[in-house]
């Protein structure tokens, strides 16, 4: 009975030891079969991981705006009539006051032809009262009466040559013809601007803000500029002026920005304006998507997970500023892994550095801008970390990676009640 007994014991330790055995060899290679908290003390879980590192941060405002000199103007025409010459001279220098083009003034001179005829007849009329009046055959009422005619005939020849002015077309100011639209047969009016007269250099941008962020600007500040048109170029530029007043109906304040005597921009260029109203030379940067509920997966040496609560400062696209219990080089998971508990056992399938905060190629002034940027926004926010080639200022000009983003959510919250 003993021997039978222990020998049950035996048969039933070596079942356990198998069904184990067999547990362990299934979780080890098929996971999934089993609960994740029973597959983790088995098997480590396969993640993605990131390294924190110090870097430039920065924060700025997005725009979009127009290359424009600052002292230039239109020629609109007054009156809507045929165009019955215009001068070849676009970009060509004149002098204010110079002829650019007629309009047809057959109708116009006509009458004037008829006040002028009918004035000479006032004025002999005026000096043979007057010589009635030496002799008494006239009243000096008769002879007031004639002298007014006589004014009122001279002023509305004056009127009528005034309006006849108006039908020629002359050169604002002293500088180029910038633009020229229109031929000779072509009816233009108050809504046409056959021409646009302005001095080449200095040149600014007239930039749009979004209502919401123009309190982080003002005058002074550094702004980077990009334009398809320089693709690999960090352009720069200042604030030179805030208008005082916004547009109620585009929700916009308008912001002129200073653009250095070299260049590049050409007049009527489109371009996207990062203004810069904060930066920090150095601070701890994560990808964003480390980032879960305010805390961060720091993987330990012995590759287990602990929990790190963080503040979030700059917000990027890509990356975000922390500060918490945190060193330079740490290990964390990119993407964060909510569902795995705290110690749990981890394995990276990536080098860290894969994962760091990514940095467009480049060096020195002309770094390309980031390509993510978009010709929408409001508020841009990127990092650089160090050691990359890349120069600060480049660094500066990514920020605005996320703001086409953020002005879509915004202007989207702004027009909700539209469509209700």
């Amino acid at each position: 009975m003993a021997s039978s007994k222990w020998a049950r014991r035996a048969v039933m330790s070596g079942g356990g030891l198998a069904v184990a055995g067999v547990l362990a060899f299934g979780a080890y290679s098929f996971p999934q079969v089993l609960p994740k908290s029973l597959a983790n003390l088995i098997r480590p879980t396969s993640v993605t991981t990131a390294v924190v590192q110090v870097a430039p941060v920065s924060e700025a405002v997005y725009g979009t705006g127009t290359v424009e000199p600052e002292r230039w103007a239109k020629v609109v025409p007054l009156q809507r009539r045929r165009l019955v010459e215009i001068c070849r001279c676009e970009g060509q220098a004149v002098k204010a006051g110079q002829v650019l083009a007629r309009q047809d003034d057959a109708e116009e001179r006509n009458l004037l032809q008829e006040l002028e005829i009918n004035h000479e007849q006032l004025d002999r009329n005026l000096r043979r009262a007057q010589t009635d009046r030496s002799k008494g055959d006239i009243t000096a009422a008769g002879l007031e009466q004639r002298e007014t005619a006589f004014d009122q005939s001279k002023s509305r020849i004056a009127a009528q040559r005034s309006r006849l002015d108006t039908l020629v077309l002359r050169a604002p100011m002293d500088g180029l013809v910038l633009r020229r639209d229109g031929e000779v047969g072509e009816i233009v009016g108050p809504t046409e601007v056959p021409f646009w007269v302005g001095q080449p250099t200095p040149l600014h941008v007239v930039a749009e803000i979004n209502e919401e962020e123009i309190v982080k600007v003002a005058v002074g500040q550094k702004v980077f500029l990009r334009t398809e048109a320089f693709e690999g170029q960090a352009l720069r530029a200042d604030v030179s002026q805030i208008t005082p007043k916004g547009d109620p109906t585009r929700k916009t304040f308008r912001v002129y920005l200073r653009l250095p005597q070299q260049t590049p921009l050409r007049i009527g260029m489109t371009v996207e304006a990062n203004i810069i109203f904060r930066e920090k030379q150095a601070a701890m940067v994560v990808p964003a998507e480390a980032v879960v509920a305010n805390a961060v997966q720091e993987v330990g040496d012995n590759g287990r997970l602990r929990r790190v609560p963080v503040t979030v400062g700059v917000k990027g696209s890509r990356s975000v500023e922390v500060s918490g219990e945190l060193s330079r080089g740490a290990v964390v998971l990119s993407p964060g892994r909510p569902d795995l508990a705290e110690r749990t056992k981890v394995a990276s399938s990536n080098r860290p550095e894969e994962t760091a905060v990514a940095a467009t190629p480049g060096s020195g002034n002309n770094a390309p801008p980031d390509r993510d940027m978009h010709p929408a926004g409001a508020q841009a926010r990127e990092v650089q970390p160090v050691g990359e080639p890349e120069d600060y200022h480049t660094s500066a000009l990514r920020s605005a990676v996320s703001a086409h983003i953020e002005s879509v959510v915004l202007d989207t919250r702004r027009n909700a009640h539209k469509y209700r």
